[in-house]
């Protein structure tokens, strides 16, 4: 009885739980302490966190997708079955962390939870929904923290206003790249340039914080007190190698962000290079660095040539810093002339193909850009990129469906370089992929 009660918060019509997308949670039954340790995006993959999508995207309507940072709405159903064949690659390959069976762990403390309560609903005019998050159980607590909390409509005010939730859903959260990236042995914790995504950052933070599986040191702007207007997301970060973070600026990350990063490096007087790519504002798809350049290789990367490698007003900056200080900082051709220069030489390969740019837009808007390496030379991306595939295929990349993977009729371990393709009609209209899709926490170091 006391369970319905709680549940009854608002009308349940409205809260429409997706019992398909949820995700056990089972915090006996977590692995021995993990040591966060990235140094670089193509070593193979030791474990990463991932957050399946669930009833917070079916929250949204065409009202709300755009205050969501969506051009559209997902069908869930379609999205859930794509993206099964992208978590199931995943769990054959290496250890997954769920990011609800992370935070429900942590929630059953009590000092935490009620720290993490009071962080999460500072500014929140609805008086009433600290008692009714107080009064939740962990695993309860944390689908509504992703999912939303409908608006309780017993007053006039709230009665009258257009808002359903008092709480809103977390739309765009199993894209777990963007709020917070490990680089090394420390976690930066991502300082979002859109407030509907704050919360997405804290609960990383206390993850990281106050889980002692995955407890490592985070770095985050606003604990530092740095300067108001600091934006960083981990999309636009690539960790090239262990002295080298390429670093996207646009509508996303900012200058100011990038000076932070340089100031924590400062810190720890060791040889850092950070390659910025400046970014276009339009049109959406190039949010992030992750969107127009990917490593797949030790020797390879995939570009969207006409930002990438063509001339244009977009510059690219090289910051060498060493022994506490920045040493360098100047203007370069692009990225690859950069890494060249630092001795990592790359051929590039093209989002599209070679055949037409029509193609390469075309592509790059649906994340053809946008892998992730499970290991060198074993990516995952999305099957309907076809010139992108055929692209990769010329450049000795078998193309194993994800399905021949999940049956068993195929592995990854069976190739020297291949590209495991997941279908991608739904998820793509999210504005992200694979790469979008996973937080590394550890990798093999490179030899």
């Amino acid at each position: 009885m006391r369970l319905r009660k709680k549940l009854n918060y608002a009308d349940a019509e409205n809260l429409k739980i997706c019992l398909s997308a949820i995700i056990p949670i089972n915090i006996y039954n977590m692995q021995p302490s993990l040591t966060i340790d990235v140094t670089s995006e193509i070593g193979e993959l030791n474990a990463v966190i991932l957050h399946s999508p669930g009833a917070e995207v079916e929250n949204m309507t065409p009202e709300s997708a755009q205050r969501a940072l969506y051009s559209d709405i997902l069908n869930l159903n379609v999205a859930l079955r794509e993206y099964s064949q992208f978590y199931g690659v995943l769990k054959k390959v290496t250890q997954t962390f769920q990011v609800s069976a992370l935070l429900a762990e942590i929630l059953h403390n009590e000092q935490y939870r009620k720290a993490f309560i009071g962080k999460m609903i500072e500014g929140n005019p609805h008086p009433d929904l600290t008692d009714f998050l107080n009064s939740l159980m962990p695993d309860q607590l944390t689908r509504f923290v992703i999912e939303g909390v409908p608006m309780k409509k017993n007053m006039l005010t709230s009665f009258l206003s257009k808002e359903r939730y008092s709480l809103p859903p977390l739309h765009n959260f199993f894209y777990t790249r963007d709020s917070a990236i490990a680089v090394k042995d420390s976690v930066f914790i991502s300082c979002m340039a859109n407030n509907v995504r704050e919360r997405e950052s804290l609960i990383m933070e206390s993850i990281f914080n106050f889980n002692p599986h995955i407890k490592a040191p985070t770095l985050n702007p606003i604990r530092f007190n740095y300067e108001s207007g600091a934006n960083i997301e981990g999309g636009d970060l690539i960790v090239a190698r262990h002295d080298i973070l390429l670093a996207g600026m646009g509508v996303r990350t900012n200058s100011k962000g990038i000076d932070f990063l340089i100031e924590r490096f400062k810190e720890k007087k060791q040889t850092q290079h950070i390659i910025v790519q400046e970014l276009p504002a339009k049109p959406e798809s190039f949010i992030h660095l992750d969107m127009v350049f990917t490593l797949l290789n030790q020797d390879e990367c995939m570009v969207y040539e006409p930002l990438i490698l063509a001339p244009s007003s977009y510059s690219t900056v090289h910051i060498h810093i060493e022994n506490g200080e920045v040493k360098k900082i100047r203007y370069v051709e692009n990225i690859l002339s950069a890494l060249k220069h630092l001795g990592m030489n790359l051929k590039p390969l093209i989002c599209g193909g070679r055949k037409d740019a029509v193609f390469q837009d075309r592509e790059q808007w649906h994340s053809g850009a946008n892998f992730f390496a499970i290991a060198p030379g074993k990516v995952l991306g999305y099957e309907r990129n076809l010139y992108t595939m055929e692209e990769l295929n010329n450049n000795g990349y078998e193309v194993i469906k994800a399905l021949d993977v999940l049956e068993n009729k195929d592995h990854p371990k069976n190739h020297n370089k291949c590209v495991i393709t997941i279908e991608g009609s739904e998820l793509p209209r999210g504005g992200g992929g694979t790469r979008c899709m996973t937080m590394p926490i550890s990798r093999k170091n490179l030899d």
